[in-house]
């Protein structure tokens, strides 16, 4: 089992048992704080679970019928789980407002605070190790799990900050208030996964320091004049290169295929954690058409 894999199980199993625990604790209290992290919680569990089937998905090798592999499946995961955010930040808005109307209380206070505490400490070590995964494999799902857990963990710090003071002055408004600020700012900040899904799907080409990586590797290679026609574009762990590269008319068939060679062989190298495709077509002048 790869990395990625393992790292969007855990999260799976992280997620699982704390959905469980927080509605347990909600149930108890009725608090919307509490409710909105279980129901988070909730949606972590099928992000991950989604995630870890979308990395699976990505890795098989091609086939007859999928040549390209099965990266752009990491754009439907973004798409699913802007869905799901997106659904959530309205569900807290309307559970917030009608416990605004209700002016409902929060009971079992300490209980609450306690279960958030264990969520911080839990989610703190889960962020860690995802965000070290991601470094380590720059696996663009486990990046965007990593975010997703760190923005919970920044929410739980502000639940149990809000459950400490509804705590000690019992202004129980102020858990129903937040909350609807927080549920808008949830699905404005969705809008990030949208941008990542769109990209994704219509093959945003590498950044500029990759291309220029690309670039130097071409330019130290005296017998290749120029180049033209580089296209590069990224789906899931594979990225894809395109080039021409320009000899001189007299240059020998097996003397330009060797120095092509030892550029689709040197590109993969510019970052080993990615599976690079390289293809290159020579020409013997410059024909380009731009």
């Amino acid at each position: 089992m790869s990395l990625q894999k393992k790292a969007t199980l855990i999260s799976s199993v992280v997620a699982f048992l704390l959905l469980v625990m927080k509605f347990a604790i909600w149930i108890l209290s009725g608090s919307i704080a509490v409710l909105s992290s279980a129901i988070d919680s909730l949606l972590d569990l099928f992000v991950s679970l989604f995630n870890y089937f979308a990395v699976s998905s990505s890795e098989k090798k091609e086939d007859g019928i999928f040549n390209y592999w099965r990266g752009k499946i990491e754009a439907l995961a973004a798409l699913f789980e802007w869905l799901i955010i997106t659904f959530s930040g309205f569900f807290i808005f309307y559970t917030a407002v009608l416990k605004l109307i209700g002016n409902e209380k929060v009971e079992y206070l300490s209980y609450s605070i306690w279960v958030m505490i264990i969520s911080v400490i839990i989610t703190w070590f889960l962020v860690y190790f995802l965000e070290k995964v991601a470094k380590q494999t720059e696996n663009i799902v486990i990046h965007a799990d990593s975010l997703h857990y760190k923005t919970d963990l920044y929410s739980n710090l502000v639940i149990l900050l809000w459950l400490v003071i509804i705590h000690f002055s019992w202004f129980y408004i102020i858990d129903a208030i937040l909350w609807i600020i927080i549920s808008l700012y949830i699905i404005y900040s969705a809008f990030d996964l949208i941008k990542k899904w769109y990209w994704l799907l219509l093959d945003i080409s590498l950044d500029k320091e990759e291309i220029d990586q690309i670039i130097k590797i071409i330019d130290k290679q005296a017998l290749i004049t120029s180049y033209h026609e580089l296209k590069t574009r990224q789906s899931g762990h594979r990225k894809f290169v395109e080039i021409h590269l320009v000899f001189t008319p007299e240059i020998k068939l097996i003397d330009a295929h060797r120095i092509s060679d030892h550029v689709e062989y040197a590109i993969p190298k510019i970052n080993k954690n990615f599976t690079r495709n390289v293809m290159i077509h020579l020409d013997p002048y410059c024909d380009s058409r731009e």
